[in-house]
């Protein structure tokens, strides 16, 4: 099997566009959407200068998906002085997971202009997920727990760093099931909130000057390609699941959308193509009846419609 482009041997072949790349290809390809991502979301506005950079903070978990994210990142933007880099990653307290995937973060940015940053759920809240999965106070899967307490952490170091976005590795298969899984549940308040927070455009994701926008590069690249690109390019990273991921419904909705695309390739572009457009019209509709959030916890201030946020709540179950 040759690459299209060159005739070299390919390393891929992506069924959804009947592509054959090779290493080098492929690498161009995935570096290609990312940066056609940055310009359509407008990541780097006109505005920003050397002496009024534009800050971005990356989600760096150290698997696969955050760390192609942050290299892509580091290499073409980390010259950019219009642009500051930083890099959080968060440990959630499950034995024998995390480890392995901060010390592959820490040797993902030793040398690259990215500045980098560790906390995690004990610091934070003085609370462990493997602890929480245990108690399950509100008889919710771990994936739902680690969620809340995870957009938390994220969105305060946002704030205290003042970033402009905050940046998250989640790629297309991952949007695509949170689609389906928004689609089957039947449920347009998830699908407004959805697109309000990630998929309008930037200059909509944050209107009120309390909540940081949201971005993801990686959503126009097959979860497979991401992690053949970390491969061919050595990037360091942590390829593992995490053992609480099973028995979400997440999981299942996983697996029936990798049948799909093998038997009907083009699947997952096709649903987001649909859904993009579902999600607009149910934020329109949702802004039009109501407003979103506009008030502050009482105990930690973090943006929130209710008396208390989720983590908050969490934290006074736990207590």
């Amino acid at each position: 099997m040759e690459c299209d482009r060159c005739g070299r041997d390919a390393v891929l072949f992506a069924a959804y566009s009947g592509a054959h790349l090779c290493d080098r290809h492929l690498q161009q390809s995935v570096e290609r959407r990312v940066r056609r991502r940055v310009r359509t979301d407008d990541l780097l506005p006109a505005a920003a200068t050397p002496e009024d950079p534009v800050t971005w903070l990356i989600g760096l978990s150290g698997g696969k998906d955050s760390a192609v994210l942050t290299h892509i990142l580091a290499d073409t933007f980390g010259p950019d002085p219009r642009v500051e880099l930083v890099a959080l990653s968060v440990h959630e307290g499950i034995e024998g997971y995390r480890d392995d995937s901060l010390s592959a973060a820490e040797e993902l940015v030793a040398d690259r202009p990215v500045e980098y940053i560790e906390t995690g759920y004990e610091s934070e809240f003085g609370l462990e997920m493997d602890q929480i999965a245990k108690d399950d106070p509100w008889d919710m899967a771990p994936c739902a727990y680690c969620g809340v307490l995870r957009r938390d952490v994220l969105a305060n170091v946002a704030r205290q760093y003042d970033a402009d976005v905050l940046l998250t590795g989640h790629n297309l298969d991952d949007e695509a099931e949170t689609a389906l899984m928004n689609t089957l549940e039947g449920d347009l308040s998830q699908m407004a909130q959805h697109y309000d927070a990630s998929l309008a455009p930037l200059s909509d994701r944050a209107t009120d000057g309390v909540f940081v926008p949201r971005a993801k590069p990686l959503r126009d690249v097959p979860e497979s390609e991401v992690a053949l690109y970390a491969r061919v390019s050595g990037i360091p990273a942590h390829i593992a699941e995490c053992p609480y991921a099973s028995e979400s419904f997440r999981g299942t909705v996983r697996d029936v959308l990798l049948e799909l695309e093998e038997h009907h390739p083009g699947t997952r572009h096709s649903i987001m193509a649909g859904y993009e457009e579902t999600a607009r019209f149910a934020a329109e509709n949702r802004r039009s009846g109501a407003s979103g959030p506009s008030g502050v916890c009482e105990n930690c201030g973090a943006p929130t419609g209710r008396d208390q946020c989720r983590a908050c709540e969490l934290r006074a179950e736990l207590g």
